[in-house]
């Protein structure tokens, strides 16, 4: 069998679906948060000349009066200096036109930046530089430190610091000490000694290589080695981290309750004592959305007064009304230029009466949780919005990125109020983030010597008329961080 090869010339009718590439930018203006837009705006104002900003309306008439007389003033001394602008050179030129772009220069925002702290590594190296050690004792000191992880733990053994240290010495050791001469090897014990030394740093349990270890040099710095916390710590830890009370009471010949006081005394320390040295900068959120009970009904606001409102510019507006002075591709780049103004202004525009259709439509479904709490909230999916504010599910997503709300029951996300829901025997919905609500309120309502096991919790919200299993209650448990049943029961 042979195979013909050649180049053939056919037709063919197909459908194909392209996205016009303003539609992705509309997509991208739904997606940003406030403090984004912001930043995207201003850009937008630089870039293009016809887009300008909106002066507030007055609402003083004398002062309006007086605002009107000294801008007709102004426009009559601007409208003499404009016979002498070349308007094309400034329009192929980077549009540096007389004092615009000054004016925003003049009106930009600079957010304010939070000041790093101290870290856990400067903490430790400023404790170390005060120490009276030697120039060998301070390098393996730094090299300890280097290997201490944000939560005050060392990653890894002295035999592998003290490797990694040497080996670093038979490469450029000799340049380090200065002599010429290759220096000692460090040993093990050197490297023992200076992890004891960091180890009497703050914060206390600084430099342990685990749990118990942290916890007996906190023991340690509060002078508490000939107590019973101590003792339990150090020789029984895994009955003591499994709540196995009945166990360290019969070896060590004292009572369950003796037992539990201990282990009291030993949750009061910190199992992370880095991380205060450690913590992430902090995060400023602005609402881009305000709920607000008036008059008895909930209403809402968007948190865009600090938003720059966009105009058409009025001197570029007209030269852009004179297509016979300019031609060719400088008519081109006018009329990209003004089309993308429009858009900009129109785009905004829909993407804020967008967010208020969302708000509005969760305002109304979600108003037992702003009149009662958490529990009252009804489940809810980005579905159900999008089919009654008709459009996409994809937009209302976008809309909910990364959006915060401020409600007379805190700022929270957006997707807060979107939630997965269980059956009732009333044949109504309940939101899985109400379940979990009720579930952490019946373990801090319980009784402490009897503490509610998953299937208790599942009895109780059944006579609530909540249908739920019993896995369920243990996932939801989890994840609010409770701890079983066993583990909670106090003596």
């Amino acid at each position: 069998m042979s195979i013909k090869t050649g180049l053939y010339q056919g037709t063919q009718l197909k459908q194909e679906m392209k996205i016009n590439p303003r539609l992705y930018q509309a997509m991208d203006l739904l997606y940003m948060p406030l403090l984004d837009l912001q930043q995207h705006i201003k850009q937008e104002l630089l870039n293009n000349p016809f887009l300008d900003l909106e002066e507030p309306a007055v609402a003083d008439d004398e002062v309006a009066l007086k605002d009107q007389q000294k801008e007709k003033e102004e426009k009559e001394k601007e409208e003499a200096k404009q016979d002498e602008i070349d308007w094309e050179e400034i329009l192929l030129d980077g549009f540096e036109a007389g004092g615009r772009r000054a004016e925003y220069e003049e009106k930009e925002y600079y957010e304010p930046v939070s000041v790093d702290t101290q870290d856990l590594y400067d903490h430790l190296r400023d404790q170390l530089v005060l120490m009276r050690l030697s120039e060998r004792q301070m390098l393996l000191g730094d090299e300890i430190i280097g290997n201490i992880d944000e939560n005050g733990y060392l990653t890894c053994s002295i035999e592998e610091v003290v490797e990694g240290l040497n080996a670093w010495l038979e490469d450029e050791g000799a340049e380090w000490a200065g002599d010429g001469r290759p220096p000692t090897p460090f040993t093990v014990a050197e490297g023992e000694e200076m992890l004891r030394i960091l180890q009497s740093f703050d914060p206390p349990g600084i430099a342990a290589r685990d749990l118990r270890e942290c916890l007996l040099l906190q023991l340690e710095e509060q002078e508490k080695q000939d107590t019973l916390a101590y003792r339990i710590v150090r020789e029984y830890f895994d009955q003591l981290i499994n709540h196995r009370w009945s166990e360290i009471s019969k070896d060590l010949s004292i009572t369950p309750k003796d037992v539990q006081a201990a282990a009291d005394e030993v949750a009061k320390l910190d199992p992370k004592p880095g991380l205060k040295y450690a913590g992430p900068a902090d995060n400023y959120i602005i609402a881009d959305l305000i709920v607000e009970k008036i008059d008895g009904e909930y209403l809402v606001f968007l948190n865009d007064t600090s938003l720059p409102r966009l105009k058409l510019s009025r001197a570029y507006r007209e030269i852009a009304r004179d297509k016979n002075k300019f031609k060719g591709e400088n008519k081109e780049f006018i009329s990209n230029k003004l089309n993308s103004a429009n858009w900009m202004i129109q785009a905004i525009e829909q993407r804020r009466q967008t967010m208020l259709k969302v708000m509005n439509f969760i305002v109304d479904r979600q108003r037992e949780f702003f009149e009662k709490g958490v529990q009252y909230l009804k489940p809810l999916t980005l579905r159900e919005v999008a089919e009654v504010i008709n459009m996409h599910e994809s937009t209302v997503s976008r809309v909910t990125n990364e959006k915060y709300v401020q409600t007379p029951r805190g700022v929270l996300p957006l997707k807060f109020f979107f939630s997965s829901g269980l059956s009732t025997t009333s044949g109504e919905d309940v939101s899985a983030r109400g379940i979990k609500a009720k579930i952490q309120k019946l373990v801090a309502e319980e009784e402490a010597r009897r503490p509610l096991t998953d299937q208790a919790i599942v009895n109780i919200l059944k006579e609530e008329g909540i249908q739920i299993a019993r896995r369920t209650v243990a996932k939801y448990r989890d994840q609010l961080g409770i701890l079983s049943a066993r583990m909670r029961k106090r003596v």
